[in-house]
């Protein structure tokens, strides 16, 4: 397809899929929104009035059935992205999909094999800190020895305390916390260790704040430990209780140093003095800290359709982070390491 530009519809316009709209008709060159699919009439209004989208759909098969289509992205809801993936491939078109790639493994593993029948279209799964230029940075340095071999990596995501009950209402639905939460550090774990294949896990953690999660028995606040071959190790953690702001840190040990990435979590490079002392203000969600890596991805995505640009994660990185995640889960509800 090169020269010409990738002509995508997107399934799923809440809160991220108004902003991966957005990016798509706004910030990506090489793509052209044309349709748009939600089963919310205002959000479907939002697209023709706010972005210019041509043609808007109330069903994800209406959508697939656009005239010209090339490529589809998904932002539906997690439980929804497999058979929905499936269903793009099996009309022929390109995926961008949200992650995670399911919350079942077999399910993975079924939309791994119907990629492998389609191997002239191009699947995406959006672990988006593999697109941030501080992590890309990272690995570069990981990789041309600058830390010696990699062996431990500790990688946290902690999000501001949210009042609303917003991922309550969402915790039956989400996974648990490491589903939810910790899949990009696991990844990030992964990327940054060579692709080593985790053995097994534990994982812990507290409710804090927000008694509704354990009627599901989700968690606000969680750490995990995770081996894999060859005797690396990850620990990862996720809150969902900051006061202060957003945080997103990993941090790599080698036999020759070590690398942290995102250990300040400031907004900008001010600095204020005052009665208060002397402090910085912090990043206040995950998106405003990755936002140009989103943005990033969605080009790093036409690329690959257009001209076939490597993509630095593929559907196999995708399942494991899904497959490790699972097992933290298992983990926190039989109280107990679980091989992987």
């Amino acid at each position: 397809m090169s020269g010409s530009r990738v002509r995508i519809g997107i399934a799923g316009l809440g809160r991220m899929g108004a902003r991966h709209a957005r990016n798509l008709a706004l910030r990506c060159p090489g793509a052209e929104l044309v349709a748009a699919c939600s089963p919310v009439a205002a959000e479907r209004a939002w697209a023709k009035d706010e972005l210019g989208v041509g043609t808007t759909y109330a069903d994800y098969p209406s959508l697939l059935g656009h005239p010209g289509l090339d490529a589809v992205a998904i932002v539906t809801p997690t439980s929804e992205h497999a058979s929905n993936i499936i269903a793009a491939l099996d009309a022929g078109l390109h995926v961008f999909s949200e992650k995670p790639t399911s919350l079942l493994v077999a399910d993975c593993l079924r939309v791994e094999a119907a990629a492998a029948r389609r191997p002239d279209r191009i699947v995406l799964i959006g672990y988006v800190r593999r697109f941030d230029a501080s992590y890309r940075d990272a690995f570069a340095k990981v990789r041309d020895g600058a830390i010696g071999t990699p062996f431990m990596v500790r990688s946290q995501t902690i999000d501001m305390n949210d009042p609303s009950g917003f991922f309550v209402r969402f915790a039956p639905t989400s996974g648990g916390i490491f589903c939810d939460m910790s899949v990009h550090d696991i990844d990030a774990a992964r990327w940054f260790l060579g692709g080593a294949k985790a053995e097994r896990v534990f994982a812990t953690g507290t409710v804090a704040i927000h008694e509704g999660l354990k009627a599901c028995g989700d968690l606000d606040n969680g750490v995990a430990l995770c081996e894999f071959e060859g005797g690396k190790v990850a620990m990862f953690v996720a809150s969902r209780t900051a006061a202060h702001g957003h945080e997103s840190m990993t941090s790599v040990v080698g036999t020759a140093g070590r690398l942290e990435i995102g250990a300040n979590p400031r907004a900008t490079r001010v600095e204020i003095a005052d009665a208060h002392g002397v402090r910085s203000e912090c990043t206040p969600t995950y998106y405003e800290r990755f936002e140009d890596a989103f943005i990033a991805e969605v080009n790093a995505f036409v690329a690959a359709v257009r001209e076939g640009v490597p993509l630095p994660v593929t559907l196999h990185d995708a399942t494991e982070a899904t497959r490790i995640a699972v097992a933290l889960q298992r983990s926190i509800a039989e109280h107990r390491a679980v091989d992987v």
